[in-house]
């Protein structure tokens, strides 16, 4: 691994748009500086195995082109709700999407701040979980999908969460299950495509 110059050199590595505290990603990304060439496969194997179980590394590519943060414009987010009926997360939904405006509060490094959670959002799309145990009780558990652009400051899925609060009165009565599907560049269309894609591909292999 290649790490910076001077007095207190560090390891070249960036990760792009890293997932809040406590939520789970199948979706994450980083860039690692390397001090010579080495077989991407090999690389990925080598990481994979130094990780903790549970955190897979699925793929490595030679970078080219742009940086790895300029492809990450947007995530795809699902977040399930239990003990919150579909129809009343669809009401929320309806308010949230209807305004124009839907202003939130979140501390941040630099204190609390105001910003709107409404502008990012591209898609919100409500469903019900199927999913119940054998012989208990039906529990209801709304589901949420939700694209968001990445902007700045970020507006993550629980300033969402926020915004349905402000809009509808929505508290959910449980912590929220949150996990990241899916980030990279986004189309007209409003779908996202995996940032590693042009590598794929066979995109012209340059230096990083």
């Amino acid at each position: 691994m290649a790490f910076s110059q001077g007095f207190t050199p560090h390891p070249k590595i960036s990760y792009a748009s890293a997932a809040p505290t406590g939520v789970a990603s199948e979706a994450e990304y980083l860039e690692i500086g390397l001090r010579e060439a080495v077989d991407p496969e090999q690389l990925r194997v080598a990481l994979d195995a130094a990780l903790s179980s549970g955190l897979d590394v699925l793929d490595a590519v030679v970078a080219s082109g742009t940086s790895l943060p300029d492809r990450i414009e947007a995530s795809h987010w699902r977040i399930e709700l239990p003990q919150v009926e579909p129809e009343v997360l669809a009401k929320a939904v309806d308010a949230f999407t209807a305004a124009d405006e839907v202003l939130v509060e979140r501390m941040t490094k630099q204190g609390r701040r105001t910003f709107d959670a409404r502008a990012a959002v591209v898609s919100l799309d409500v469903s019900a979980s199927s999913a119940t145990p054998s012989g208990a009780p039906a529990v209801p558990c709304a589901i949420l999908e939700l694209v968001v652009r990445q902007v700045t400051p970020s507006v993550r899925p629980d300033d969402v969460l926020s915004g349905f609060r402000v809009v509808a009165g929505l508290e959910p009565p449980v912590a929220p299950k949150v996990i990241r599907l899916a980030q990279g560049t986004l189309t007209a269309q409003g779908a996202i495509v995996d940032p590693l894609d042009a590598e794929r591909d066979g995109a012209t292999i340059g230096g990083r």
